[in-house]
């Protein structure tokens, strides 16, 4: 249902109380909290606008937004169990302390986001931008990218064991510290990532690019299973000839 555009924060706190499936509404800097303040029936939005929105501590488990833009909203200490993004944008927004347990994330642009001490349990990205995220110090586990952009992504000490990492595009991303014991790489890029101090026992890495090497993500890659081509690759980087 189409909705005239909310001009003054009374009037988009009116409507939120009213309504449950919204269509194009414009909350462009609003304060929400008080809207949602408690949780009440789960809210629809399509093509809405909440860019630079304050939704701190917002209670919308099940909420679902499609083709909408968060774009700097903040989303600190949130309830947004089982809630879908669908679309849209989300950049530079702040996931803070934010209950993201069992939220999708499709197609959907969070570059430059924030997530430190955010619960991604069982939550999954696919088909999304992620360049320059800080998912440092994330909580919870069972949560999974795929084909996702993540280039220059901040992921120190993420769990991947036993994941298929399914064409994730990580060139430089900070993964130190990130365990990928067990993991399978498939169409992946890891050109000019950070891996000191990662985990790659038992790793199969013949499904990535992994760029030129250095001795010290050698040293980090301890235990991976690579290809021919690849040892080729990393060992004319340090400067080694094979001779046949």
């Amino acid at each position: 249902m189409s909705t005239p555009h909310a001009q003054e924060p009374y009037d988009a706190i009116a409507i939120l109380a009213e309504q449950r499936q919204l269509e194009g509404i414009d909350f462009t800097a609003l304060d929400l909290r008080s809207a949602f303040r408690h949780a009440a029936d789960p809210y629809t939005f399509t093509g809405c606008t909440f860019t630079e929105a304050n939704l701190r501590g917002a209670q919308l488990p099940e909420v679902v937004f499609t083709d909408c833009h968060l774009d700097l909203a903040d989303l600190t200490g949130a309830l947004l169990e089982q809630a879908q993004f669908r679309g849209g944008s989300a950049a530079k927004t702040s996931m803070i302390d934010t209950d993201l347990t069992d939220a999708v994330f499709e197609r959907i642009d969070l570059a430059n986001s924030r997530w430190s001490g955010a619960l991604l349990a069982g939550t999954r990205f696919t088909d999304s931008r992620l360049v320059g995220a800080r998912m440092a110090e994330c909580r919870g586990i069972g949560y999974k990218f795929e084909r996702c952009h993540m280039g220059l992504a901040v992921l120190t000490e993420m769990n991947f064991r036993n994941e298929h990492i399914d064409h994730l595009n990580l060139t430089e991303a900070n993964l130190a510290g990130c365990d990928f014991t067990d993991a399978v790489f498939d169409g992946c890029r890891l050109a000019g990532a950070e891996l000191r101090a990662a985990t790659f026992t038992r790793a199969d890495l013949r499904g990535a690019d992994l760029g030129q090497i250095t001795p010290m993500d050698c040293h980090a890659l301890k235990g991976a299973y690579i290809s021919v081509d690849q040892a080729n690759v990393i060992l004319a980087g340090l400067g080694l000839h094979i001779i046949k």
